[in-house]
């Protein structure tokens, strides 16, 4: 799991039945003092967020399970919008 900023989104009109009806985003990821890193990931979006937001992304095998079940083809997924954050060194 991995802390990012919501940066864009992803329009595909022909894509796996699976992603019908899910919005696709493109994530940043972040350090947890949120400097942003140079990678981008589209997740999939569980939790209604939108650009500009800090969320929380989870990754690989559990982010399946997030719309509940194994078989769709995804290999991230936005679990939460975060609202604020503490990080001390």
């Amino acid at each position: 799991m991995y802390v990012g900023i919501v940066v864009g989104s992803v329009v595909a009109t022909r894509k796996s039945d699976d992603l019908v009806g899910h919005k696709l985003l493109i994530v940043q990821k972040m350090k947890p003092n949120g400097e942003k890193l140079d990678d981008l990931e589209v997740s999939v979006d569980s939790v209604g967020a939108g650009v500009g937001e800090h969320v929380l992304v989870t990754t690989g095998e559990p982010a399946k399970y997030v719309f509940g079940t194994s078989e769709i083809s995804i290999d991230s997924a936005i679990v939460g919008i975060i609202d604020s954050m503490e990080y001390s060194e």
